[in-house]
C-alpha cells in the first residue's frame, strides 16, 4: 500500500500540474463553450482536455484502479482503489474569463480518502494531502485556523448545480448570509476548501453537493486540523451517497456552526 500511495502522489501531483498548465495556457482562448445540463452548467473543450491529461495518466501507471471522471464517468473496473477526478473545477467561471478554478484529484482506499491533490493554475498554488501526513501548500504545512471572534466569521457556500432555488437552500443560505460577516459562492468549491485548510476561511456550509469536487477538499480540511461533520454533528465518514450535507470548520467552533445551520433550517 505504501509504494502505491508513493507512486499515486508523484503521479496526481504530475498530472494535475500539466493539466492545471494546460487549462492556464488556453483561458480566455476558448473554441468550444457548451451547456451541458439543464440547470446551465457548463463544459469547454479544455475539461476534456484535462481530463485526458489525468485519465490517461492514471490507466497507464494504475490499469486496475477505478476511475470516476467528472466529464468521462466511471471506467467500469472494480477496485479497492477508487480515482475520482474533477479536471476543471469552477468551469462555468473558466468560461466567462473569472480566474477562479482548479484541477482536483482524489484517491480513496476502500472507499476513504487517501490522497488529494488540487492545483490552482492562476497563483501557481498546489495543494496535496495525504492521510495522517499533513496538509501543504507549495510544500508548506497548511492549519485550519482558531478565530476568536468567531460571530464576526467568513464562511464558503457550496451547493449542488441541482439544487437551484430549492426553497430549504435557499432560507438556509439566507440566514448565513445576514449573520456571518461574510459568505462567499465562488462556484469552484475546492478552491474554498483549500482556503479553509490555510486559514482564510472560518467554516464550510455544503448543502447536497455533488462528490466529484468534495473528497480532496474534505481529505485537506481534515489534514489540516479541521472537521468535517454532517447536520447532526456526525464524523464525515465517506461513502458513496447521492446528497451530502455537511460543516466543515476548527473543531472548537463545532457547536457555533452546528447552531447557526439548525437556526437556517428552523426559521421561516
Amino acid at each position: 500500500m505504501e509504494e502505491i500511495l508513493r507512486a499515486a502522489k508523484k503521479l496526481a501531483i504530475q498530472t494535475a500540474l500539466q493539466a492545471g498548465q494546460e487549462a492556464k495556457n488556453r483561458f480566455e482562448n476558448l473554441n468550444s463553450i457548451l451547456v451541458k445540463d439543464d440547470f446551465g452548467d457548463m463544459v469547454t473543450e479544455v475539461d476534456h482536455l484535462a481530463e485526458e491529461i489525468i485519465v490517461n495518466g492514471i490507466s497507464r501507471q494504475f490499469p486496475d484502479h477505478v476511475i470516476d471522471s467528472e466529464e468521462a464517468g466511471h471506467n467500469g473496473k472494480t477496485s479497492d482503489w477508487v480515482w475520482v477526478v474533477d479536471p476543471l473545477d469552477g468551469t462555468n467561471n473558466y468560461a466567462i474569463g473569472m480566474p477562479l478554478y482548479s484541477t482536483t484529484l482524489a484517491l480513496l482506499y476502500r472507499g476513504k480518502p487517501v490522497l488529494g491533490v488540487v492545483y490552482e493554475p492562476m497563483v501557481d498554488r498546489l495543494f496535496v494531502a495525504m492521510a495522517e501526513r499533513g496538509a501543504y501548500c507549495n510544500n508548506v504545512r497548511i492549519q485550519v485556523k482558531k478565530n476568536e471572534k468567531i460571530q464576526r466569521s467568513s464562511i464558503g457556500w457550496i451547493q449542488g448545480h441541482a439544487v437551484q432555488n430549492e426553497a430549504r437552500a435557499v432560507k438556509l443560505r439566507h440566514h448565513l448570509d445576514v449573520n456571518v460577516r461574510r459568505m462567499m459562492r465562488l462556484w469552484a468549491p475546492t478552491l474554498q476548501w483549500c482556503m479553509l485548510a490555510k486559514g482564510d476561511l472560518d467554516g464550510i456550509v455544503l448543502y447536497n453537493s455533488e462528490s466529484s469536487d468534495l473528497y480532496a477538499g474534505i481529505l485537506l480540511v481534515q489534514e489540516a486540523g479541521g472537521i468535517v461533520i454532517d447536520y447532526a454533528g456526525n464524523p464525515f465518514e465517506g461513502g458513496s451517497e447521492a446528497e451530502h450535507y455537511l460543516i466543515a470548520c476548527h473543531p472548537e467552533h463545532k457547536e457555533y456552526f452546528m447552531e447557526l445551520v439548525r437556526q437556517g433550517l428552523d426559521n421561516g
